[in-house]
C-alpha cells in the first residue's frame, strides 16, 4: 500500500494561515508534481483510495487521469463538501475552489464510501455504488483514564476543534454567559485545538492540539459539547467531536442536527439540544448531577464500542475493498 501525502503537517499550517501567497504557490506546484507522480504509477496498484479530493483547487484533472489508468477508485468523504466552505486564511483564494467538483469525483468512482446517510443520499444522484461507513474511533488509542465524578468538584465544559471550526463554538457563548452567572466558580470552560482563541470573560485560553495530548485533554472534560448551526453543511457532518467525547466517557451534549441525532439517544447516552434554552437546561442538569454525567459517559462508551469503533466495523470496511479488488 502506498500513502501519498499532498502536503505535510508543517506545510498544512502555512496553507491555512492568512497571506503567505508565495509559499502557497509553492505548495500548489509541489502538490501538483506529487499528484503527477501518483498518476504515472497508478497502474501498479489494485485500488486507488481518494479521501475528499486529489488536489486542493477546483480541478478534477488528477481524478480523471487516475480513472484513465484503469485502476478502480474508491472515494471516501465525511462532510457536505459540495457546498462552498473556504477557510478564513484562504478567503482571497476562494475563486480557485469549485466545491461542486465533488459530484464529478463521485460519478467517476467505482465505489463511494459516505460518512452518513445524508451524504450517501446526495451521492446516489451520481453513482449507484454507495455505502455508508460512519466515522470511527480506535478504542486502543482512546483508552479511558480513571475519573471520579462528584458534586463538589469544578465541572469542566470542554470543546475540541480547530481554527476552522471555532465559529461553531461561538454559537454557544450566550449560554455559557448564563451558566457562568448561575454557577460562578463551580464551572470552567476549555477550548482544545485552537490556541488562537481566547475569551477573558469566560477564562478561556485555547490549548494547542498535539497527538500526544489529545486523549489527555479531551478526557479532562466533564462535559463535552458539539454546538452547530443548522444548515446544509452541518447536516453532512459525521459527529466526530461527539464520538471522541463518548469514547472517553465524557458526557456529550450535541446540537440536534444531522447524524448527531443518530449517535445520541437523548437522555440515554447523552443530550441533544436545538435551542439556547435547551442547551442551558441540559447543561445545568449535568453540572448539578455527577451520577448523570457518569451514566452518560458509560453509555456513550458502549455506543462507540458497538457502533462507531474501528474494532466493530473493520471487517465490513475491509470487505468493500476486497470485493472491489476482485
Amino acid at each position: 500500500m502506498y500513502s501519498p501525502i499532498l502536503i505535510s503537517a508543517e506545510e498544512d499550517k502555512a496553507f491555512y494561515s492568512p497571506g503567505n501567497y508565495l509559499t502557497k504557490l509553492g505548495l500548489f506546484a509541489k502538490g501538483a508534481w506529487r499528484r503527477l507522480k501518483d498518476v504515472w504509477r497508478a497502474k501498479d496498484f489494485d485500488l486507488i483510495f481518494i479521501y475528499r479530493e486529489a488536489f486542493m483547487t477546483g480541478t478534477t484533472v488528477f481524478e480523471r487521469m487516475l480513472k484513465r489508468s484503469g485502476t478502480k477508485i474508491i472515494f471516501d468523504f465525511d462532510d457536505a463538501i459540495w457546498n462552498p466552505d473556504v477557510s478564513e486564511g484562504n478567503k482571497a483564494l476562494a475563486f480557485l475552489k469549485k466545491p461542486e467538483k465533488v459530484n464529478e469525483i463521485i460519478a467517476l468512482s467505482n465505489l463511494v464510501l459516505a460518512g452518513n446517510q445524508y451524504l450517501a443520499n446526495h451521492s446516489l444522484q451520481y453513482n449507484k455504488n454507495v455505502a455508508v461507513i460512519p466515522s470511527t474511533i480506535d478504542l486502543n488509542y482512546y483508552q479511558v483514564p480513571p475519573k471520579a465524578h462528584t458534586n463538589t468538584q469544578t465541572v469542566t465544559i470542554g470543546w475540541s476543534g480547530s481554527l476552522t471550526t471555532i465559529e461553531h463554538f461561538k454559537v454557544i457563548l450566550p449560554v455559557f454567559k448564563q451558566l457562568q452567572q448561575k454557577y460562578g466558580n463551580r464551572i470552567a470552560f476549555k477550548v482544545f485545538g485552537c490556541p488562537e482563541y481566547s475569551n477573558a470573560d469566560l477564562g478561556i485560553t485555547g490549548i494547542k492540539w498535539t497527538p500526544q495530548n489529545e486523549v489527555e485533554q479531551i478526557a479532562s472534560f466533564d462535559i463535552g459539547i458539539m454546538p452547530l448551526p443548522d444548515n446544509e453543511w452541518t447536516r453532512g457532518k459525521c459527529g466526530m467531536k461527539g464520538l471522541q467525547y463518548m469514547a472517553l466517557e465524557v458526557a456529550a451534549v450535541m446540537t440536534a442536527v444531522g447524524v448527531n441525532t443518530e449517535i445520541v439517544t437523548d437522555g440515554v447516552n447523552g443530550f441533544t439540544a436545538s435551542t439556547n434554552e435547551e442547551w442551558f437546561n441540559k447543561l445545568s442538569l449535568l453540572i448539578e448531577d455527577a451520577e448523570l454525567r457518569r451514566s452518560f459517559g458509560k453509555a456513550g462508551r458502549k455506543t462507540i464500542e458497538e457502533r462507531y469503533s474501528c474494532q466493530a466495523l473493520n471487517t465490513s470496511y475491509v470487505r468493500y475493498f476486497e470485493d472491489l479488488a476482485r
